[in-house]
């Protein structure tokens, strides 16, 4: 065995299996596929600046690196993670030697684009423009918030998906392949091992590298679901605290609970708890999501929830987080309504554009004696000495103010009640202005 083969032996299998043709990426065909727009962009020899976007492990460094070699270009890779000023300049200066001494055009990859500040994603921008380089950024976060205009703008975004079974299928048969496997995977632990990878290409390498010593080490012959869960360890699913996967799953669970399926929201609430956010945060959110979303139509709702939250706060994890459950399942039965949301914003505009219109005198408190003699409270119409106990013909809003109606009560829980009592109180209001 002569030297190269033993390197490439010792060498991880993800870089075994490493693409040598854009044809070779597993997955992203939307992107790579006959007729696809990098497909494309390489078939027409024209080369233009780029945001990868995607999860981890779904190709964007082996894209951009593909990329390069189709264009005959000189690929500089900086990681936004390690790399600062210094480094950025350079890369330009050897950007800009290359196209002096070579004539030849250089794409300038940046990995982790995201971490980079607004100064530093600034710093490529004449160059872009002047095109020096090709720009290739790749990142895991939404690039709307994390990448500046000015650069997104230069920029063509693609989007990356994860990698799904079919792909992820085919990635096992060429690793077994690549590994020369003296063993049998069965269907069912070939089935938890993509589960174990969650849509992740390098980590599903990784585990079936794992997978392979142990098999070989015991001198295995088949593979079982047994053996995969004895050998390999579930990471938990993807998750990032304050990145913009973390609000899609917030955003996923507030909507299901809204739409009513208790089901579907309590299926986002533990793939929320499973990526290890605070159960508290949660308890906040649901929170929110009773006054937003069921407000005065099941006003139970504010109790349970932050009676749940209180119920953590004493018991903690993980047998407090069955009172937040509990909480979850009973915002999405319960009857909806956003109402007093809605009385909320439009009030708040109105308080913010009316300016400051002085309280009427009658509506003023008067505790001394002064105030009483200038007029504090004069007028004042105390509504439980009034039939019914509604002052009717009474208004609250200043007296060059026209009454606003904010608060619209639905045909829904409690709410069909509360409507039923202020059409009454307005008829009321009604026949006394008569």
């Amino acid at each position: 065995m002569n030297a190269s083969t033993q390197s490439t032996k010792l060498a991880p299998l993800a870089e075994r299996l490493r693409p040598k043709l854009i044809a070779d990426v597993v997955g992203q065909r939307h992107l790579l596929g006959s007729g696809a727009p990098i497909a494309n962009a390489i078939a027409a020899g024209v080369a233009h600046s780029m945001i990868l976007w995607g999860p981890p492990g779904v190709g964007k460094t082996t894209i951009a690196r593909l990329l390069a070699e189709a264009f005959d270009a000189d690929m500089i890779a900086i990681s936004a993670v390690l790399a600062g000023v210094k480094d950025i300049r350079e890369a330009i200066e050897r950007a800009e030697a290359t196209r002096a001494q070579f004539n030849q055009r250089t794409i300038m990859f940046v990995d982790e684009v995201h971490r980079f500040n607004k100064s530093q994603q600034d710093a490529f921008l004449p160059h872009v423009e002047s095109g020096l380089f090709t720009f290739i950024g790749a990142t895991t976060e939404n690039p709307s918030f994390e990448v500046n205009s000015a650069l997104l703008s230069r920029a063509q975004v693609y989007v990356l998906e994860a990698l799904d079974g079919n792909a992820l299928q085919q990635l096992l048969s060429k690793s077994l392949h690549v590994l020369s496997a003296g063993y049998e995977i069965q269907p069912a632990a070939q089935q938890l091992l993509i589960d174990y990878a969650d849509g992740d290409g390098r980590r599903f390498l990784n585990l079936v590298e794992q997978l392979d010593a142990t098999a070989r080490t015991q001198q295995w012959s088949e593979i079982d679901v047994a053996a995969v869960e004895a050998t390999l360890t579930r990471a938990r699913t993807r998750f990032d605290k304050g990145g913009e996967q973390f609000y899609d799953l917030i955003s996923a669970l507030h909507k299901s609970v809204r739409g009513s399926d208790p089901d579907a929201s309590l299926y986002w609430f533990c793939r929320i708890l499973e990526g290890g956010a605070d159960p508290l945060y949660l308890g906040r959110r649901m929170i929110r999501m009773a006054s937003e979303d069921i407000g005065l139509a099941d006003p139970r709702a504010l109790e349970i929830t932050t009676t749940a939250v209180a119920a953590f706060e004493r018991l903690g994890s993980p047998e407090g987080e069955l009172a937040l459950a509990e909480a979850c399942v009973f915002l999405a039965v319960a009857a909806k309504s956003n109402a007093v949301y809605r009385a909320y914003k439009e009030a708040r505009k109105a308080a913010a554009e009316s300016g400051t219109r002085p309280v009427p005198l009658r509506l003023r408190n008067a505790p001394t004696k002064l105030m009483k003699e200038i007029g504090y409270g004069a007028g004042y119409r105390y509504a439980h000495d009034e039939e019914g106990g509604f002052a009717a013909g009474e208004s609250y809003f200043p007296d060059d103010m026209k009454a606003l109606n904010f608060y619209r009560p639905v045909d829904r829980g409690l709410e069909i009640a509360i409507r039923e009592k202020l059409a009454t109180l307005h008829a009321s209001n009604r026949q006394k202005k008569e």
